[in-house]
């Protein structure tokens, strides 16, 4: 698929369809070792488990952040904070 000007891609219905990604759905993309990967963050399509249990089985295992702590990743998602003084 084609990058536009804006950095946009299209997802292909195929895949759409198989992930549950709808209109509203929000997805973010992951990159690591072999490349980006697709993170369907919350489906348009899908619904809503019943339990807070029933919604951690589901997500369990969705989300890898290649041996980062959160604050590794929150500065690789983010950025390096240019706001704090050393020490």
């Amino acid at each position: 698929m084609r990058v536009t000007e804006k950095g946009q891609v299209t997802i292909p219905k195929d895949i759409r369809d198989r992930l549950n990604i709808g209109p509203g759905s929000e997805v973010d993309f992951v990159a690591d070792d072999r490349g980006a990967r697709l993170i369907v963050v919350s489906g348009g399509k899908a619904q809503e488990p019943e339990d807070f249990e029933s919604w951690l089985k589901s997500v369990s295992g969705t989300f890898d952040t290649g041996g980062m702590t959160t604050d590794e990743y929150m500065e690789w998602l983010r950025g390096p904070r240019d706001d704090l003084g050393p020490g």
